[in-house]
């Protein structure tokens, strides 16, 4: 282990998991604090935080507050006598009087480059914007979102065929080597901390569903950057029939098309490809799911509905 420090880590998802993980084999973690057990899937059976089940496995100490502000956690808190906190998508904001009962604070893994890409959903708009470059970004929590000093940073090259779930782990692996190399500094004080440039501040939502609704009057391109930014949650959709239409699989189709075809409009292409037009260039669909129905084919779902092509999409 390379500091006596005691470590105390909050985390909650898939993401925080993976660096918690990494991050054992070189510090010693005292206690964890990861969100309360909740319903899931169709059963709505609690299911374990990813965290909580990484700190199982290792025997570590788990809190599990329903609010950070509850009196006993507090106690619990201040009983374990931390020095530094970790946190990692934990999915609540932890108040300046959490901070201060941390002689080193809190220090946050944020995946984006900072200032750029605060808030929820930096991995998704990285990927939607068309960024070439994205990143990991240490900071020293503070009570503003996303906004604390920067105590270390990485950058991370975005390939074309990323999604948000394949960046999603890789920005985990690249947070927890950031922290393996900057913790000691950070610890003896030896670190470079620099505040952040709020003039290049841009700031990100949580996703809702209807983000994943698709606009045809945009560039083929850009909707298929929307399909990789919203894989798992909240996915991407069109209206057929007046029903809900969910793309499942895509890829820009950048051949020959009618010039008199309008957007959202499906045809077939020389191939028989299943493909809408776009702004520019047109959307191939590899396979699709119509809303209360089973995933299927594009081709599978135009010999199913025969009106389908020809159709306009909205």
């Amino acid at each position: 282990m390379t500091t006596a420090k005691i470590i105390i880590y909050f985390g909650t998802s898939e993401m925080s998991a993976l660096i918690l993980e990494k991050l054992l084999s070189h510090f010693k973690i005292k206690a964890v604090v990861t969100q309360p057990d909740r319903p899931s899937g169709r059963k709505q059976e609690l299911t374990e935080t990813p965290v909580k089940v990484i700190a199982k496995k290792h025997n570590l100490k788990i809190l599990q507050p329903q609010k950070v502000s509850e009196a006993d956690f507090l106690d619990q808190l201040n009983n374990i006598n931390a020095d530094l906190g970790i946190l990692a998508a934990y999915a609540e904001l932890i108040p300046n009087n959490i901070i201060d009962m941390l002689p080193l604070g809190i220090l946050n893994v944020h995946p984006s480059l900072l200032p750029k890409y605060r808030g929820a959903s930096p991995i998704q708009h990285a990927i939607l914007n068309g960024d070439k470059i994205t990143g990991v970004t240490i900071i020293r929590l503070v009570q503003k979102l996303d906004a604390g000093p920067i105590v270390a940073q990485k950058e991370y090259l975005i390939s074309n065929e990323d999604t948000n779930i394949t960046l999603h782990d890789k920005l985990a692996e690249v947070g927890a080597e950031i922290l393996i190399e900057i913790l000691p500094h950070y610890i003896d004080g030896t670190a470079q901390i620099i505040e952040q440039d709020e003039s290049k501040m841009t700031m990100t939502k949580e996703l809702g569903r209807d983000a994943g609704k698709i606009d045809w009057s945009k560039k083929a391109v850009e909707i298929e950057r929307q399909f990789r930014a919203f894989q798992s949650w909240p996915g991407i959709f069109t209206h057929y029939d007046k029903k809900r239409l969910k793309i499942i699989d895509l890829s820009v189709f950048e051949g020959e098309i009618g010039a008199k075809l309008k957007n959202g409009e499906v045809f077939l292409g020389q191939n028989n490809e299943v493909l809408i037009k776009c702004k520019e260039h047109a959307i191939h669909i590899k396979s699709l799911q119509m809303e209360g129905k089973k995933v299927m084919s594009a081709n599978d779902f135009v010999n199913g509905y025969s009106d389908f092509v020809g159709s306009q999409l909205g």
